[in-house]
Formats: C-alpha cells, sequence, structure tokens
C-alpha cells in the first residue's frame, strides 16, 4: 500500500475504454468452432462442450477487442521497438514511411517462433496508422493487407482483434491478439500485445456441471503453459460462469476441495480433468495469526485457511502468492491486512511427511521517504512486511482514510498538517 504527498506537481492516467462500446463485430465476443479431423461431424454440430469416450471436455473459441475488460486474468506482452529490420528472411511489403518493427514469440510459429509485425504510417509526417501483421505465419509481411486502427489517441494506436492461422499437424488454429502501439518520442516507443482471445464452456467436473475457462496468460498462442515464474504459466477457471478464481495451469487443480490432474489441449480446445490419487504431502507451518495463504509454483495454485497455522500441499516446489490477516477492533470492524510478495518471490519446496517453517506474518512496517527536487519535496508513506512484502489495509473491505504527516520545523516557525492520498 503506497500512498504520497506531492508538493508542487500533478499526475493522472487515463483508463482504458471498454470492449463492449465498440461497433460492428468489433465490440461483440466472437465464437469460433476449431475443427479437428477426427472430430468433424461432432463438433460443426455442437455449440456447448463435449465429453468424448477419451474424456476430452471441448470448449469454445472467442475473441473480441480488448479481451482483457471483458475476461480479467490476462497478461500482456510489453517491449520496447525501433526500426532495425528483421535479419532473418522476412519479406515486406512497400512502406510509405520509416517502419517499425516487433517480434512476436509463440511456439504455434513452428517454422521460426516468430510472427513479425511493422508499423507504417499513411502519410510521412502523420502517426503510424497502419499494421502489417504475418496473419498466416509464412515469414511474409508483402502478402498481408495493412490493418487500421479501431481507436487512435495523440500517441497511442489500438488494433485489433488481429487473426493469425497457425498451420500444424492437427490443421489450421486460429488465434487472436490486440496490440497497441505507444510512442512518446522517437526514441521511446512500445508494443503492447494482449489475448483477443479465449476458451469457454460448460464442463462436468465430479458430477456436477462447472464453467470452464482457459487464458493464455503469457501471451504466446499457447493455453497450456506450466512454470515455476507465476508470470509464464497460463490461467484456468472452474466455478461459476460469472467467477474471477482464476488458478495457474499446472499438475493439479482443485475442484469442490478435491484435487484433479488437467489435460490441456495446447491451443485450448478440449480439457480432461481426472481425479488425483496417491498424491504425496508435506506440511507449511506460518504464525497463527494468518487467516488465509496461497501458494503456486508448476503444480498450480492452492488457497489455503491455515488451521493453527499450519497447511497441508501436494509435495513440490512453490512461490507464495500471498498471506493476509483478518481482525475486528473492539467497534467490530473488520480490518484485513494482505500481503504480497515483491523483491523476494518467497520460493520454498513441500517434502513429503516433513513441516516447512515459512517465516511470514507480523511485524509489518509503515515506511516514509522523502525526495526534494528544488524547492519542492514529495513525501510518500507504505507498509510492508518484513520479507518486503506489499502489504494492502482494508476497513470493512475499503481502504481506511489516509494518515497524516505533521512537518514542524526545528524552531518551530513551520508547522503544518497534511494528508496523503491513495495513488
Amino acid at each position: 500500500m503506497r500512498m504520497g504527498i506531492h508538493i508542487g506537481t500533478e499526475a493522472s492516467e487515463r483508463g482504458n475504454v471498454g470492449a463492449w462500446e465498440r461497433e460492428g463485430t468489433r465490440g461483440r465476443a466472437i465464437t469460433h468452432l476449431r475443427i479437428y479431423t477426427s472430430t468433424l461431424l461432432l463438433l460443426s454440430c455442437m455449440r456447448t462442450s463435449v465429453v468424448s469416450a477419451h474424456g476430452e471436455q471441448w470448449l469454445q473459441y472467442r475473441s473480441a477487442n480488448e479481451a482483457r475488460q471483458i475476461v480479467g486474468d490476462m497478461g500482456s506482452n510489453y517491449r520496447r521497438i525501433s526500426s532495425g529490420r528483421p535479419q532473418e528472411a522476412v519479406k515486406l511489403p512497400e512502406f510509405k514511411a520509416q517502419p517499425l518493427f516487433h517480434d512476436w514469440k509463440t511456439p504455434m510459429a513452428t517454422s521460426s517462433g516468430t510472427v513479425w509485425l511493422a508499423f507504417d504510417k499513411s502519410s510521412p509526417s502523420g502517426p503510424y496508422d497502419r499494421l502489417y501483421i504475418d496473419g498466416n505465419a509464412n515469414g511474409d509481411l508483402s502478402d498481408d493487407s495493412a490493418c487500421q486502427p479501431y481507436r487512435q489517441e495523440s500517441n497511442r494506436s489500438a488494433f485489433g482483434p488481429l487473426k493469425i492461422v497457425f498451420n500444424t499437424a492437427d490443421g489450421p488454429i486460429t488465434y487472436h491478439l490486440s496490440v497497441e502501439l505507444r510512442v512518446y518520442s522517437s526514441e521511446q516507443t512500445y508494443c503492447l500485445l494482449t489475448p483477443a482471445c479465449w476458451y469457454e464452456g460448460p464442463v462436468t467436473v465430479g458430477g456436477a456441471k462447472k464453467h470452464c475457462v482457459l487464458i493464455d496468460y503469457n501471451v504466446n498462442a499457447v493455453f497450456n503453459d506450466k512454470s515455476a515464474n507465476l508470470g509464464e504459466c497460463d490461467r484456468i477457471r472452474i466455478g461459476e460462469k460469472d467467477g474471477r478464481d482464476a488458478r495457474y495451469v499446472g499438475n493439479f487443480i482443485e475442484v469442490d476441495d478435491k484435487l484433479y490432474r488437467p489435460e490441456i489441449a495446447r491451443d485450448g480446445a478440449f480439457v480432461l480433468l481426472t481425479e488425483a490419487a496417491d498424491v504425496a504431502y508435506g506440511e507449511v507451518r506460518m504464525a497463527e495469526s494468518i487467516t488465509s495463504f496461497g501458494a503456486g509454483g508448476v503444480n498450480g495454485l492452492f488457497l489455503r485457511k491455515p488451521e493453527n497455522g499450519v497447511v497441508k500441499l501436494p509435495v513440490g516446489d512453490y512461490r507464495i502468492e500471498h498471506w493476509s490477516i483478518v481482525r475486528n477492533d473492539d467497534r467490530g470492524a473488520k480490518w484485513e491486512l494482505q500481503a504480497n510478495p515483491a523483491r523476494d518471490p518467497g520460493d520454498f519446496a513441500v517434502v513429503q511427511d516433513q513441516e516447512k517453517k515459512l517465516p511470514i506474518g507480523e511485524p509489518i512496517y509503515s515506511m516514509a521517504e522523502y525526495r526534494q527536487n528544488g524547492s519542492f519535496y514529495s513525501f510518500n508513506q507504505n507498509l510492508e512486511g518484513r520479507h518486503g512484502e506489499r502489504i494492502t489495509l482494508t476497513r470493512n473491505g475499503s481502504q481506511p482514510p489516509a494518515p497524516r504527516l505533521r512537518i514542524r520545523s526545528r524552531d518551530g516557525a513551520y508547522e503544518r498538517a497534511l494528508n496523503f492520498e491513495y495513488g
């Protein structure tokens, strides 16, 4: 939790526009069915998921502009780009201005692992308002038409959803991408990539109907990535249709307090859920004041409510995702302190039939700092855990009033109380 007081400075940031405000198909989620040779007749007539003889449950492919605003839990790829031309053999169209290039890395482009993008201008003195993308992943931009932005601001141009078709052994696979170009100066130009697609549909788990959503979190056109790096593993949701309880794609997923082993198609077209048996567990001990704890890794994401400071996890390597402490004050107000790792990701291992102690919890530190720029001073105050965790404090679900800062000179000639502000 960070709060600040700025004397002599002012800043603001404007949020994104909702995806549903667009006209035509750009403002609607679009449903696509991917056809596989062995299931052609089955998929061509079904709009919902199907449980096959092998247990695969098929999902619907959807795409929309700014899908991140619709689905949530989507990651992004934000990189600086330049006018340096591709060194590999990429055919280029005729540009009207000095182009900018971006190489999107994806294992779905089997020949090179790269899909190239090129930004151009409709007039040499105007903004970058044209985008070429290698839509068939064949290393040739000259056979692709230029795309126009659906939203353009003074220094930003947004394109999408952009269709890319990958040729695979199972047939053509479609993926949609959103692209935003941000030009701050000739030397400070960035490209933001986010998925413009996802999979969703009903599935049956343990005899109960649930809703499943698959998200390509790390923006590489693959939906089954597992990783110890939490930013590199994809996301899966199984629960209510409007739920937002996303878990990491991993070796396990918990549904209704049961553990399953998920198998997810590389392109996200189906999931297979098998109840896990013979799973080895270990124990993790922490301060008894901790009321909730989350840890994730290749095994997936596990959310626990410790009992007497102890939780059980499947054997494996983890990183702390969060921990929290909840207390009520003498007036009945509910205070919740939530910690998220910052500098130290909190790696730990769980070993079978052994107890792992995690030194997390209180005390919490209130950190204050100031910066001077000429005659202007900027003050910041934030809460940190003892391992540098970012701390968020709420009262009855809302942020409490920000603390005050009192400044007094040594001789007492200057004394003033200021209010911190969130943001």
